[in-house]
């Protein structure tokens, strides 16, 4: 049984910023994931999840932001769109040549929010502040023509 490696030795932050940078720009590419992110600049939003895995892989805690899911609680996730999240999460890290231990442990941190973040119907959504408007997008070849 081989011994698990470290945060560095999976590439540490270097790596995780490579890997952020092609998933948010496959994200920031996607006509429907990209409706979710009009409000924020790319460059924040991986800075910020590159701060996230780095506290989730054994690196330095320096992550400051809300946790996902009440970050999440107000955009109506469905299992499709998170299943669309992952596959690109997954083909970003085959990209950067991440290694399958770095791969295995993003994915299965990946999927342990997966049960919160998912939500069967937008009654499920939930304002985090008053001044909030739900994130509700339907995928854009299910939109019905004007």
């Amino acid at each position: 049984m081989s011994k698990k490696k470290t945060y560095e030795e999976l590439g540490g932050r270097p790596m995780l910023e490579k890997m952020c940078k092609v998933f948010y720009d496959k994200v920031y590419e996607h006509p429907w994931l990209n409706q979710f992110f009009n409000s924020v600049k790319q460059e924040i939003i991986e800075l910020q999840q590159v701060d996230f895995l780095q506290g989730g892989l054994g690196g330095k805690k320096v992550y400051c932001g809300k946790l996902p899911v009440p970050a999440h609680k107000h955009m109506y996730i469905t299992s499709e769109l998170y299943q669309l999240r992952s596959k690109l999460l997954l083909e970003s890290l085959i990209e950067v040549d991440a290694s399958k231990e770095l791969t295995d442990r993003l994915i299965k941190l990946d999927l342990s929010f997966a049960h919160a973040l998912i939500k069967k119907s937008t009654s499920e959504c939930e304002k985090r502040y008053n001044s909030d408007e739900f994130l509700i997008i339907p995928e854009p070849n299910m939109k019905k023509a004007a």
